[in-house]
C-alpha cells in the first residue's frame, strides 16, 4: 500500500526544500511529523503539509487508520518553473531576480509485516 501526495508550484527554492525533506526520508510518518515541527526552515511548513496530505490519503483511499505503522518510502523536491523579475540597479542598469519554484512529492507505504 502506497499513499501519494504532491504540492506544484511552491514559492521555496528547490534547493532549500530538499534540505528539509532529507531530514525526514525513510522515518515514520510520526517521528517525521515531530521533527518537522521543530525544525527552524522556512521550508518545513509546506513539505508538512504535504506529508499531512500522504497520511490523510492513506487513512482515505486505503482505510488505513493507523499512523504509527506508516514510513516516508519516497520523498523528493524537483524544481518547477522559475519566475524571472528585474530589479532596477545604479545608472539604468536591470539586475535578473530569480524566484524558484518547488515541486514537493512524499509518498508513504505501511511498514514490511504489518498488513
Amino acid at each position: 500500500m502506497e499513499a501519494r501526495a504532491q504540492a506544484r508550484y511552491i514559492r521555496v527554492t528547490p534547493m532549500k526544500a530538499r534540505r528539509v525533506v532529507d531530514l525526514i526520508r525513510g522515518m515514520s510518518a510520526t517521528e517525521a511529523q515531530a521533527v518537522l515541527r521543530f525544525a527552524p526552515q522556512a521550508a518545513t511548513v509546506p513539505v508538512g503539509k504535504v506529508l499531512n496530505s500522504a497520511i490523510a490519503n492513506a487513512a482515505h483511499n486505503y482505510n488505513h487508520s493507523n499512523v504509527d505503522d506508516l514510513v516516508i518510502s519516497e520523498a523528493y523536491v524537483d524544481e518547477g518553473p522559475t519566475l524571472k523579475r528585474f530589479r532596477p540597479r545604479a545608472q539604468g542598469r536591470a539586475y535578473r531576480i530569480r524566484k524558484r519554484t518547488s515541486h514537493i512529492t512524499v509518498v508513504v507505504s505501511s511498514k514490511e509485516g504489518t498488513r
